[in-house]
C-alpha cells in the first residue's frame, strides 16, 4: 500500500513537471516568435515592396557641398568624365574642362541613381560614382582607345583589326567597345556596342554570320533580341533595349547588344549570311 501510494505521488510530481516544462517551452516560443516578427517584419515587407515605400520630404536626400562643379578646370574632371564614360553617361572626348556635356552628364547618372539631379558633384554622387566604375588607364584618360560620339555619329580611335581589312567584316572592338561595318577595308558605319559579364563573355575570334531573325526572341531568356545576326550558337549581334536604358551598367549574356535601333537596323539591311565577324581587343 505504502509503495503504491508512494508511486502515485511521483507519476503525479512527473505530470506536473512535465506540464510546467511544456508551458515554459511553449512560453519561450511565443515570446520568440513575437520577438522574431518584431525584427523581421519590416525588412521582410521592405524587401518584398521596396517600391511602395515612399520617403517624406524631411528624409529625402539634401544636394551636399560641391566637389566638382560646372567651369572648373582640372584633371580630376577627366578623370570624372572617363568613369561616366564606362556607365554610358559622357560621350566624346575627355578633357579638363567641366561645361555643359558634364553638366549634362552628371545630372543624368544622379537622377537614375536617385541624387539630388544638381549638376555638380557632391560627395554621395561622386561616392556612388566610383563604386559604380574603375579608375581609368592612360588610355582612357589620353582618348587612344574610346568610341564616343562626334557630329558625323559615333566614332573610334581604336585600330582596326587586320582581320577586318578584306570583304565585309562586322569588326567588334572590346578595348572601344564599337562594332564596326567594314566593305574591303572601308569603314562604313560605326556604334557603341555591350558585351557579355565575367559569368557569360562574348567569345573571340574570326566568325560566319550563320543566320538572321529580324523579330527573333530568345528562347532562353523570353527576352526580345530585334535584329539578331547569330555568328557563333547562341551569340549574336542584336538591338537591346536593356543596353539603350541602362547603358554599361548591365551585360548581356554573351551577346553584342547594340542601343542604336535605326543603326541596327540598318546594319540587319546589309548584313549577309555568310559575312565575316570579327571580335577581338585592338
Amino acid at each position: 500500500m505504502e509503495a503504491s501510494k508512494r508511486e502515485d505521488v511521483q507519476v503525479n510530481t512527473e505530470v506536473n513537471l512535465g506540464t510546467r516544462v511544456t508551458r515554459f517551452v511553449v512560453l519561450v516560443v511565443a515570446v520568440a516568435g513575437v520577438a522574431l516578427a518584431s525584427l523581421e517584419g519590416p525588412a521582410t515587407q521592405a524587401a518584398v515592396a521596396p517600391a511602395q515605400q515612399v520617403l517624406p520630404a524631411s528624409h529625402r536626400l539634401a544636394p551636399g557641398p560641391a566637389v566638382l562643379a560646372p567651369g572648373a578646370v582640372s584633371a580630376r574632371v577627366r578623370i570624372v568624365q572617363a568613369r561616366l564614360r564606362q556607365l554610358g553617361w559622357y560621350a566624346g572626348l575627355v578633357d579638363d574642362h567641366y561645361g555643359p556635356r558634364t553638366t549634362a552628364a552628371v545630372k543624368g547618372f544622379q537622377a537614375r541613381r536617385g541624387l539630388p539631379s544638381v549638376g555638380y558633384l557632391d560627395e554621395p554622387t561622386l561616392d556612388r560614382l566610383r563604386a559604380m566604375t574603375r579608375r581609368p588607364n592612360r588610355d582612357e584618360l589620353a582618348n587612344r582607345t574610346v568610341a564616343g560620339q562626334g557630329s558625323g555619329g559615333t566614332w573610334t580611335t581604336a585600330r582596326l583589326d587586320d582581320r577586318c581589312r578584306t570583304g565585309h567584316v562586322m569588326c567588334i572592338d572590346k578595348s572601344s567597345r564599337t562594332i564596326r561595318w567594314v566593305v574591303d577595308g572601308e569603314v562604313r558605319k560605326t556604334m557603341a556596342v555591350r558585351f557579355g559579364s565575367a559569368y557569360t563573355p562574348t567569345r573571340e575570334g574570326v566568325f560566319h554570320v550563320g543566320w538572321k531573325s529580324r523579330d527573333h526572341v530568345s528562347t532562353l531568356f523570353h527576352t526580345a533580341m530585334p535584329f539578331a545576326m547569330f555568328f557563333s550558337g547562341g551569340e549574336a549581334v542584336h538591338y537591346s533595349s536593356d543596353f539603350a536604358a541602362r547603358g554599361y551598367a548591365g551585360a548581356s549574356h554573351g551577346c553584342v547588344n547594340v542601343r542604336d535601333y535605326n543603326g541596327v537596323k540598318w546594319l540587319f539591311s546589309q548584313v549577309r549570311v555568310g559575312d565575316k565577324v570579327v571580335v577581338s581587343w585592338s
